[in-house]
């Protein structure tokens, strides 16, 4: 019988992160968090700011540390994007985006249609154009988050794929069905026309690291 292998982690006391484990099929489904509730385990101390997780379709994932490839990705990425999009929008860089009842993903980069204070007291709940950096995270990237942000109204969202060195772009969100229903590999040598940035071409080279 398929099942789905998630990461948990499982809160103890005085600890912020006790101990991991794996779902099986011979092991009862653990109850889903909330946002609300994500939001409160760090409001009361039990996720540290240094913990790098996130929640996805009800549980806390761990994200791996970023290597020295996909850190210099995402720094060209926000490099790109800040200069199309000056203040017209805003461009937030790893952080929580409130993607429905049970996701919290942080995506690496992420355009939003707001400006700073409008995010003061509450995060964002959608976003034009979501971005993130892959190699080790692909299988989840597709899987998982283009699901979750198709949910949530996502208008376009890219996969910058370090391992086939090509950009996955994702468009045309079945919200209902959460689902994109366009996707198109864009390589080297190639332009992404943005839907959401009218007139704007973006060189694929501009977005990868060199080879």
């Amino acid at each position: 019988m398929p099942f789905r292998v998630q990461v948990l982690w499982l809160f103890g006391p005085g600890s912020s992160v006790a101990s991991m484990a794996e779902l099986a099929p011979d092991v009862p489904a653990v109850p889903r968090y909330t946002s609300e509730e994500y939001f409160a385990l760090s409001a009361e101390g039990l996720l540290a700011p240094d913990d790098r997780v996130e929640l996805l379709e009800g549980v806390i994932v761990s994200m791996p540390p970023s290597s020295p490839a996909h850190a210099a990705t995402v720094s060209r990425v926000l490099r790109v994007l800040s200069h199309l999009t000056g203040d017209a929008l805003m461009v937030r860089c790893q952080m929580p985006l409130v993607a429905g009842t049970h996701n919290v993903p942080e995506p690496d980069v992420a355009l939003v249609a707001a400006q700073p204070d409008d995010c003061a007291t509450a995060h964002p709940t959608t976003a034009l154009l979501v971005v993130e950096v892959s190699e080790s995270s692909l299988p989840a990237d597709r899987l998982t988050k283009a699901p979750i942000y198709a949910a949530a109204g996502v208008r376009e969202y890219w996969i910058v794929n370090l391992r086939d060195r090509c950009v996955e772009v994702h468009r045309q969100p079945a919200a209902g069905e959460a689902r994109y229903a366009q996707r198109t590999a864009v390589r080297p040598g190639e332009h992404i026309e943005p839907i959401v940035l009218p007139g704007a071409r973006i060189a694929v080279d501009d977005l990868l690291p060199a080879p």
